[in-house]
């Protein structure tokens, strides 16, 4: 299999060690799959390698490495809105579908250490799955990441590295160390082996529900979720078994908005911001790698944009928190941002919001 630069077309096989092109671009994986058929998710398996056959995943290294990620609940949230309990995982966040598949790409080419750059829960992630299988990891996160996530990360035998600066300024310094020393960057924004997993969101939706909502509300930073579940539902369409593109709507923290602020302005290329400290530091991202890929998603498909009021990012929580569910800032941030939407809007029936992360990693 080879990777596909999104930049100048050129193929590079899979096994290596870069972490992009050399001509500076990111890289992609083929998008070539069976149609979507229940007959071919492999209902033995109870993780989200059941829908292995609409994923790139090469060899049998995803059976060490998977911990019955995904297969997580869908719950109703009120009448209008449904919540998809991905922080039932086991890290406490959806960013184990990605890790998942990441590294068991990475143990099937046979990696024995790599670094990576993380706003936590990736990181965190990303640390178990190595852990799991014995690769040596690094992580490194911004200065005010939950120290909570970062002694998880600890936790799993990893090394945390406390960025000072913005978010983006840490992945600067991870890509550095990437450049002078070599390792692998075991990054969920440069790697597309993260979304195969995150594109199981949007399978196990189908599946449980069997039909996908009209309207998907998906928190967007860097895009890991963001550009899983639109390549699923691309596919669901393709294949037939859903009739229309659902309308998707992405989530911004509003001190850190730049799709938001593209969007708005209708610009052509992505809106430079001066992020601000925010409660949604998992979206927290102002430069973010993949942002032509992203806009050029949100042009295709139609995509709204809606920001999280700062302000409303704790009632949201404590509104989740009164019915059960105990959310980080973050997730809490798409119940804010619903409700924004739904002033703009109206009422917004048959909602998905993703329930990203557990409270218990962002009580600092």
């Amino acid at each position: 299999m080879n990777f596909i630069c999104s930049k100048c077309g050129k193929l590079t096989p899979t096994h290596t060690p870069q972490a992009s092109c050399s001509c500076g671009g990111l890289f992609s994986l083929p998008n070539e799959f069976p149609k979507f058929e229940e007959k071919l998710i492999d209902k033995n398996e109870w993780s989200l390698f059941r829908y292995r056959a609409f994923m790139n995943i090469e060899g049998e290294s995803w059976r060490d490495v998977t911990m019955g990620e995904g297969r997580t609940p869908i719950i109703s949230f009120g009448k209008d809105v449904m919540v998809k309990m991905d922080y039932m995982m086991p890290t406490l966040s959806f960013k184990d579908r990605g890790a998942a598949a990441l590294v068991a790409h990475m143990k099937e080419i046979g990696v024995k250490k790599c670094v990576q750059d993380s706003s936590g829960n990736a990181g965190v992630a990303v640390a178990a799955y190595c852990a799991r299988v014995g690769i040596e990891c690094e992580i490194y996160v911004p200065e005010g990441t939950s120290p909570k996530k970062i002694s998880m990360i600890e936790a799993f035998g990893a090394k945390a590295v406390v960025v000072p600066g913005t978010r983006d300024h840490c992945a600067d310094v991870c890509r550095e160390k990437v450049v002078t020393e070599g390792a692998y960057y075991a990054n969920h924004v440069f790697n597309p082996f993260f979304y195969e997993g995150t594109k199981t969101y949007i399978y196990e939706t189908y599946e449980q529900l069997k039909r996908v909502p009209e309207n998907i509300f998906i928190e967007l930073g860097n895009g890991t979720l963001f550009i899983g579940a639109v390549l699923a539902l691309e596919h669901l369409l393709a294949s037939g078994v859903i009739s229309h593109f659902p309308q998707v709507i992405a989530i911004q923290a509003s001190g850190c908005a730049p799709f938001f602020e593209t969007v708005e302005k209708q610009l052509d290329h992505l809106a430079e911001i001066t992020p601000v400290p925010t409660l949604a530091e998992g979206i927290a991202i102002g430069k973010p790698a993949r942002a032509e890929e992203i806009m050029d998603m949100i042009k295709r498909h139609n995509i709204r944009v809606v920001t999280a009021p700062e302000e409303e990012i704790l009632p949201a929580r404590r509104k989740l928190a009164a019915r059960g569910i105990y959310a980080e800032h973050t997730t809490a941030a798409a119940l804010a941002a619903y409700e924004q939407y739904c002033k703009i809007y109206g009422a917004t029936p048959d909602s998905l919001l993703s329930m990203c992360g557990a409270g218990i990693k962002s009580d600092h």
